[in-house]
């Protein structure tokens, strides 16, 4: 039996790397993490989604020799300028939770009148081993509410209601963010470009 080629997911967020893994299970590709893998380097971000995603997929696919995917993602709210942006997993400062960020996002948009519109964005990269890079960018508007609702997904996801449904993304079931999410709509857009570039057969 023919061994699958594989992908890596340059991703140490564990949410994140949960719903990398369901949004490509269709790709005909075997998933593996930097874990999996045993690399340990951390890469620095910086203030950019491209180049951040970008940075994440080639560290991965240069230490690896294999084909990689990385993405930076962040929830811009109007009220604020379109902050947090690519700062939103930094936030609160290091080291602190989901829990902590939200909270702390809540407490700059008390004074600002509502509603707090805003959008997750994500932009995705595909590196190859030799160095090429492809950039994809999915968006998912919606509004930031003052209160928690929802046990799933991670991140703003609680707190971020999606534009033109009644549920936060926290409320969704898992099949309906991954047509829904700003990340499900990068995966959209890179699939058929992955495909090509790894000679894959479109299901």
């Amino acid at each position: 039996m023919t061994e699958l080629p594989k992908l890596v997911v340059a991703t140490r967020n564990i949410g994140k790397l949960r719903e990398m893994c369901s949004l490509l299970a269709i790709s005909g590709l075997r998933l593996v993490s930097l874990d999996d893998l045993g690399i340990a380097d951390e890469i620095e971000e910086g203030p950019d989604y491209a180049e951040n995603a970008a940075r994440k997929a080639s560290a991965a696919a240069s230490a690896t020799g294999l084909w990689a995917i990385g993405d930076d993602s962040g929830l811009e709210v109007d009220a604020l300028e379109g902050a947090p942006g690519p700062h939103s997993a930094r936030l609160a400062g290091p080291r602190r939770t989901d829990a902590d960020r939200r909270q702390t996002l809540l407490a700059m948009l008390a004074p600002q009148p509502r509603p707090w519109t805003a959008r997750f964005r994500c932009t995705m990269a595909l590196a190859s081993p030799d160095g090429k890079v492809d950039l994809v960018v999915g968006v998912c508007p919606g509004q930031v509410i003052p209160e928690e609702r929802g046990s799933g997904g991670f991140g703003y996801d609680p707190v971020f209601l999606v534009e033109g449904r009644m549920e936060t993304m926290a409320e969704l079931s898992e099949a309906e963010k991954n047509l829904l999410s700003h990340r499900a709509r990068a995966v959209q857009a890179l699939l058929p470009i992955l495909r090509r570039r790894m000679g894959l057969t479109a299901p």
